[in-house]
């Protein structure tokens, strides 16, 4: 094989490889291989650009190195095409050897191509002109077929299977196909008696006459809209005007046009031309247009802001009026006595005052709305006191085991109990509660405060005392 070839550029190698035939690209320009279909420098500049791009530094790759990088490209494309096989030249390709590429065909003698043209004949198939049509629809070609041949049949029938023989079945659907590229009824006949070697069988004739005979019945076609009129002497003249020559009408129907311009422009046009249309929408109504009158929105009323807060309604006052009795039942409602303990305690304090004692025996009573003499108070020298009244806004204040007994006995006899209770936030409070059931750390009861009924934990309640008999 000739791979490599001097030519009058500087420093360029032509190669002269199957696959760099000349190309015409979008633009219409001509391939870098040149308009003569031989092969120009491209492999030349692409191997030489990619051997210079490996080598170090400054070094130039040698032309044995080119030709060699050309020489198995070149095999690689021979043996793609069938020219090489298992690396060995065939006799076909050496025929093609016998021509050098740049000594043009002498007219009247066999070129090189030809020659290897005829060598290559007797190992290729002979290409048939005809088919076998058997009565189950198929049709089967033997070989290779002709090229127009399969082209006409793969469009009249489909591939069913593949092989030494290719099998064609005819349905409705490739006769269909066939009739819309353009053949008729008598075409399809004509083509199958010239091309098959066996007579048509009638169900192939059956099938192909009742295709075309609803073939087209129904048309599809597009239009921009219509005209109609029951007058079709009036869309006669309307056709016959040369003014409605760009409105593109044609009659569909006596009494219906289509036209390819939009609605708003054919009913223009025919006003132009002096008539009165009217548009009409898809249920067949006719369409009513008036001038919109430009209209100022109407303006919304502000919404009054009233003045200060909302007036209260009837639940809110209830519930108010609930908490503000209350919590003057937790103040002012008279405790029943504690007991007290203590070698020196003197006697209980009374609702509303506090007493403070000394020695064994004494306590003096001090404190706003006092009784006489000191109900409670804390001994000093021999011990102190264990109670404490509950008067202004002060807890009282037990034992967890006196406030624990005192919830059992309120839930027993059903009494009010008044409870200092400490919240999760620290803060303290006085209510009046009326315990129902004492279980497991927990009181739950109806508070007189809140109106509703709470669980509260044992160890947030500072101190219990059962209320007067007279406040209950």
């Amino acid at each position: 094989l000739r791979w490599e070839r001097p030519t009058g550029h500087r420093g360029a190698a032509a190669a002269a490889a199957p696959g760099a035939a000349s190309s015409t690209g979008s633009t219409g320009s001509t391939g870098s291989t040149g308009p003569t279909g031989t092969a120009g420098t491209t492999p030349g500049i692409t191997s030489h650009t990619g051997t210079t791009g490996s080598a170090p530094g400054a070094t130039s790759p040698t032309s044995e190195d080119l030709r060699s990088r050309l020489a198995r490209w070149t095999i690689a494309e021979a043996e793609m095409l069938g020219i090489t096989g298992r690396a060995a030249l065939s006799s076909h390709g050496r025929a093609l050897l016998e021509r050098h590429p740049d000594e043009p065909p002498t007219s009247g003698s066999d070129t090189a191509s030809a020659h290897a043209a005829r060598l290559l004949a007797p190992l290729l198939p002979e290409p048939l002109d005809h088919v076998l049509l058997q009565a189950d629809l198929t049709a089967v070609a033997p070989g290779p077929l002709e090229r127009p041949l399969a082209e006409t049949l793969g469009v009249l029938a489909d591939v069913e299977s593949k092989g030494g023989a290719t099998v064609y079945r005819f349905t409705p659907e490739s006769v269909r196909r066939a009739l819309d590229a353009g053949r008729t009824a008598d075409d399809v006949h004509t083509f199958l008696a010239a091309h098959s070697r066996t007579p048509v069988p009638q169900p192939l004739s059956y099938l192909v006459d009742d295709v075309a005979r609803k073939h087209g019945r129904l048309r599809i076609g597009a239009a921009s809209a219509y005209l109609r009129c029951d007058d079709d002497t009036l869309l006669a003249e309307i056709l016959a005007d040369r003014r409605s020559a760009g409105l593109r009408l044609r009659r569909l129907a006596p009494t219906v046009l289509a036209a390819q311009a939009p609605p708003d422009t054919l009913l223009e046009g025919l006003r132009a031309m002096g008539y009165a249309p009217a548009a009409e929408s898809a249920e067949g109504d006719v369409l009513i247009s008036r001038p919109e009158a430009q209209r100022t929105p109407p303006r919304t009323p502000p919404v009054p802001i009233p003045e200060g807060p909302p007036l209260p309604d009837a639940t809110l006052l209830g519930a108010a009026v609930r908490a503000i009795r209350a919590g003057d039942l937790a103040a002012t409602a008279p405790h029943k006595t504690v007991a007290a303990s203590g070698a020196g305690s003197g006697p209980e304090a009374g609702p509303h005052g506090s007493g403070t004692g000394s020695g064994a025996d004494s306590g003096v009573g001090s404190g706003a709305g006092s009784r006489s003499g000191a109900r409670s108070g804390g001994g000093s020298g021999g011990g102190s006191g264990g109670g404490s009244g509950g008067g202004g806004d002060r807890l009282p204040r037990t034992t967890s085991a006196d406030t624990l007994a005192t919830m059992q006995a309120a839930a027993l006899t059903g009494s009010n109990v008044w409870i200092g209770y400490v919240n999760a936030n620290g803060a303290a409070t006085q209510r009046v509660i009326a315990p129902v059931r004492v279980e497991g750390g927990f009181v739950t009861a109806y508070d007189h405060t809140s109106d509703e009924v709470r669980t509260y934990p044992l160890h947030r309640i500072t101190g219990a005392a059962e209320l007067a008999e007279d406040a209950t």
